[in-house]
Parts: structure tokens; sequence; C-alpha cells
């Protein structure tokens, strides 16, 4: 639970990998996790929304978790980042019941403008219900969580799995959730994942995945990113060869750097046909965005 309150704006920074559920005892037999028991809790989760849609337009998250005896409301802003690390502003408190505090939201930043009207309008969109293991680990002199999610988003009659990691930096420097996303890579098959859950279940809502459009390298490894995540709830082989399209543009882009062109090059054959990553492309494809994403700080 986060030290959070109704006008206190937490700065989330998180990298987020998706795996395939087969891969979860590879995951916890992990060097860099053996040796620290997990947390283990069931998270029930409600976000809201207007009936047309107007916080997932403004990319922002509304929601109600229900984790243990205690019910927590939060709202979320827009990420910004790619291949998989983000940094958000979020604000998380503590509620007595289970029921919408419409009070506190028209005193946060996000709803001091037009969607303010949008408040009264506000209403169940969906559902994600999962099991949540998570270690508190030091790594490079930072303080990390590492969060294992599994289980399901509902969301207009659809559902789609959950199965992701998401490293959190508690305290220290960014550079360290790269390399301890690195290190898992090493072993477990995993891949970078730029689409929230509360995105995923929007989409899923619409049966509408739209992909970003992209001219930059760093922007078509998000393509492809976005891509892989799409075709994984949608089922639709459109999105894989999408995905396939844009790491092929990625990789003979004129602008790449020469020193990163072969790693590049080893991507659109490290997707099995289901569009699974090897370790691989876990790999290479972390090693890509974590070399992209420093062209642009976060802190």
């Amino acid at each position: 639970m986060k030290n959070s309150t109704a006008n206190t704006a937490v700065n989330e920074i998180e990298l987020k990998l998706a795996l395939p559920s087969t891969q979860i005892d590879a995951l916890f037999n992990h060097p860099a996790v053996t040796g620290t028991a997990p947390l283990k809790q069931h998270l029930v989760n409600t976000y809201f929304d207007t009936p047309s849609g107007d916080l997932a337009k403004a990319q922002i998250a509304v929601r109600l978790r229900q984790v243990d005896h205690h019910v927590l409301q939060t709202v979320k802003t827009a990420g910004h980042g790619g291949g998989g690390l983000s940094s958000r502003q979020e604000w998380e408190w503590v509620l007595t019941h289970q029921q919408l505090d419409a009070t506190a939201l028209r005193e946060l930043p996000p709803f001091q403008g037009e969607l303010l009207s949008a408040i009264e309008q506000l209403a169940p969109t969906l559902n994600t219900d999962f099991t949540r293991h998570s270690w508190q680990l030091t790594w490079q002199n930072s303080h990390i969580e590492l969060v294992l999610d599994n289980g399901e988003i509902t969301s207009g009659g659809a559902c789609a799995p959950i199965c992701e990691i998401e490293l959190e930096l508690k305290a220290g420097e960014p550079e360290a959730l790269w390399s301890l996303a690195l290190a898992l890579a090493e072993s477990v098959p995993l891949r970078p994942s730029d689409s929230s859950k509360a995105a995923r279940g929007n989409a899923l809502a619409a049966h509408h995945w739209p992909l970003p459009e992209a001219s930059t390298p760093s922007q078509w490894l998000h393509r492809a990113t976005v891509a892989l995540d799409a075709y994984h709830d949608s089922g639709q082989d459109a999105h894989l060869v999408a995905a396939q399209q844009a790491l092929s543009a990625l990789a003979t882009h004129p602008l790449l750097a020469s020193r990163l062109r072969p790693t590049a090059q080893q991507l659109p054959t490290a997707l099995n046909h289901s569009g699974q990553p090897s370790a691989g492309y876990g790999h290479a494809a972390l090693t890509l965005a974590h070399r992209l994403a420093g062209q642009t700080t976060l802190r």
C-alpha cells in the first residue's frame, strides 16, 4: 500500500514485463527472488469511466481496489516512456466503504479542468481479478518492488489473461530497474509491455486495439510492443503481423545506431508462431529499450 493521500501525488516509475503463464516457475526459481519470501495477496479491482469514455481518452484511470480488508481508491495519469518503462503521477488513499469518493476526486489536478463535469457520470466499466506475489528487493543500492500479477481482465463481456511482472522503483535510480529486468531476462522468457490493465480493458470492451504511429527507432519499438499486447488480448493475427513489421522497420531504420543494429536484427525471429518470446527476445528488446530510453531521462 502506497503512502499517498487524496491530495498528495506520488511519481511512480516502473517497468512492466509480460510473460507466458507457463514461465511463472522460471521467475520463482530466479536467483534474484529465491532468497526472499514473497507477500501473496488477492486483489479485486473495479475501474470507472463515463459512458463516452472521457477518462480513457484522457489516459486517466480511476480505480477501487479491495485488498485484504482494505479498500483503496487510486487515480493514475498517463504514463510517459516506452519499452515497458513509464513514469506517471498517482494518488491513492484508503476508504471506509466500497463506494467511489467523488468529493476527493474533485480536489485532484486531473479533474480541475474539463473532466470535472465527468465525475458525476462515472460508473464501473471493467474489472481485474488477480493474485499478486510481491518481493521487496535491494538491487544496485536501490529499493525495487517486484510483483507478479496472475489473473484476468473482464470488460464488455470479454476476458483476457493477466500474467505480468512490474518492477517499481521505491528508492534509488531508474537504472536499477533496467539492470534487474535484464538479469531476469537471462533465464525468464519475457517481453516489455506498454499497455496498462485499464488500457487493455478499454480495448477489450471496444474490440478495438489502435496502434501508435511510428517514425523513429524508439517509436517503432513502442509500436511493436503495443501490437504484441494487442495480439495476445485480441487473438487477431493482424496485430502479430504488425508487430513483426514494426520490428523489421526498427532493425533497418537508418537512424538506428550501428552498435544497436545486430541486437535489433534478433527480434523479428525471436518470437514463436504464437507471438511468445524466447529469453533472447526479452533480453534484446530490453537492451534496445534501455539504450533508446537513454535519449530521454526519466526522473
